[in-house]
């Protein structure tokens, strides 16, 4: 079944919070959308979030276009689901390496040594945050 609302409900936040890929696609102008996996989290306020470096193509887009989308589905083995999102994004300067460690803990074994250094490798980096706010969200779920 699929439905589309402005907003993200329970059960979406609830699938969210799981470590899945989001594929996000942002606007490009004449070429067509090129979506990428990102790690992402799922905000309380119902927005979207995840981190990248301050000169990433995705960046230099939004600053142009802030329209942005994500897709998130469920991996092979379970059952049909997905949720997509697509809304306004805002890069923030503040709160990137707060959640790239939250992230790191949900997607990474952090008592991994190698994955203990990569994530410092990352934090050592500037990094932004970006928030997509929905503006329209559709999912399905058989």
């Amino acid at each position: 079944m699929s439905n589309a609302t402005s907003l993200l409900t329970a059960e979406d936040l609830e699938f969210l919070g799981r470590p899945l890929h989001g594929f996000l696609s942002v606007a490009g102008g004449p070429q067509p959308p090129q979506p990428r996996p990102v790690w992402f989290e799922a905000t309380a306020e119902g927005t979207i979030q995840f981190f990248t470096e301050p000169d990433s193509l995705k960046v230099r887009r939004l600053r142009r276009d802030p329209r942005a989308s994500i897709v998130v589905a469920a991996p092979v083995g379970e059952r049909e689901r997905w949720v997509s999102i697509a809304g306004r994004a805002t890069v923030e300067a503040d709160g990137a390496h707060d959640l790239c460690s939250r992230l790191a803990a949900r997607y990474w074994d952090l008592d991994d040594r190698a994955r203990a250094d990569d994530l410092a490798g990352i934090l050592a980096a500037d990094l932004l945050r970006v928030v997509i706010q929905p503006e329209t969200v559709r999912r399905y779920a058989y």
